[in-house]
């Protein structure tokens, strides 16, 4: 089976999320993997058909997820924290996407023009929230391609506008007959009264996908089609059962990296730690946003624990900042920012 290599971030996450029992905030920590992603990419991404799991990874822009970018219909590119752009207007409900990023378009970028797609990705609770889900990821990705353009003039170029793919997951409240399933909905030309008519990329630029799971134990057949996203949704997305790794292994291979086995119940046990602590911050306030907010305190007194740690056992930085890329998913220009910042404190 074509499997990616699995870092100690993802592994962390997956025990930190082990009794997830179905809030949105929970199932955001393991899909900001990338592994993860680019499982569910590799899917129903129509540009990634024929690539490998390994070469989607590849085209995930890491950086773009952790930039500081708010995107508004009417303040478009200026700036705001981190993995949630911020949708603000006057007299409007601020919203956020619950993770964006970049990733690479193989089909239209050459050697010396890199072209993205734009992902959104939506974990929900719910399919029935009291209005239809499809309206709001249309809105959804409405937003991410108006952002795209600074205020428009009439030397506006269109042209620069890339596509836009917005992926919900959604886990409960569904149909029966609808339980397990996929739909994709796209813009198509659907008539020409002439022979000419435009290039594909040249409409094809909004793509909403609603990942439908359900309460019952995945059961479908090989060759169903969407069988392996399924599954792999079905088992990440749920209280961990006892066959958890061994599924999950069947997509992500852990074994070449022996440090991993031997750290993972260290590591589990801060990230579990990381985690309660900013689930209770979080429901203070009373808000998943404000449990998002907790997570990240506490993601970053972890990174701060890890980083003295390692200055006190005299690790060269060089490798301390090696695996603060891999085991936290940093740039290395982060990575430099929190070793200088906690470094100061040693």
């Amino acid at each position: 089976m074509d499997k990616v290599k699995g870092s100690m971030e993802v592994l962390s996450d997956m025990q930190i999320t082990a009794d997830t029992i179905g809030m949105d905030a929970h199932s955001k920590i393991i899909l900001r993997n990338k592994e993860v992603l680019a499982i569910i990419l590799g899917e129903v991404i129509a540009e990634y058909k024929g690539y490998t799991r390994k070469e989607v990874m590849d085209f995930i822009e890491m950086d773009s997820m952790s930039s500081e970018m708010e995107v508004s219909s009417g303040r478009t590119n200026t700036q705001v924290q981190g993995d949630n752009p911020e949708f603000v207007q006057l007299n409007e409900k601020t919203s956020y996407f619950d993770l964006v990023f970049r990733a690479k378009n193989p089909l239209l970028s050459t050697k010396d023009v890199f072209v993205s797609l734009h992902m959104d990705i939506e974990p929900q609770k719910t399919y029935q929230p009291g209005y239809p889900v499809e309206k709001r990821g249309f809105y959804y990705l409405a937003r991410q391609l108006s952002s795209q353009l600074s205020l428009t003039t009439e030397n506006t170029d269109y042209g620069q506008l890339e596509k836009c793919y917005s992926i919900w997951i959604c886990k409960d409240d569904i149909p029966k007959k609808a339980q397990y399933s996929v739909s994709v909905y796209e813009t198509i030309n659907t008539k020409n009264t002439s022979l000419h008519h435009a290039k594909k990329e040249s409409y094809d630029l909004m793509t909403l996908v609603i990942i439908k799971l359900g309460n019952v134990v995945y059961n479908g057949e090989k060759e169903d089609e969407y069988y392996e996203l399924l599954r792999f949704l079905d088992t990440i997305m749920s209280p961990h059962k006892e066959d958890f790794m061994d599924k999950v292994k069947e997509y992500i291979d852990f074994s070449e990296n022996e440090e991993l086995w031997k750290e993972v119940t260290r590591v589990s046990g801060l990230g579990l730690s990381i985690f309660r602590e900013g689930l209770e911050e979080g429901l203070e306030k009373g808000l998943e946003r404000g449990i998002e907010e907790g997570i990240q305190k506490g993601r970053t007194e972890g990174i701060q624990a890890f980083i003295e740690d390692h200055l006190e056992e005299k690790i060269p930085k060089e490798k301390s900042l090696e695996k603060l890329q891999r085991r936290f998913q940093l740039t290395e220009e982060k990575a430099i920012e929190y070793y200088e910042r906690f470094a100061k404190n040693v």
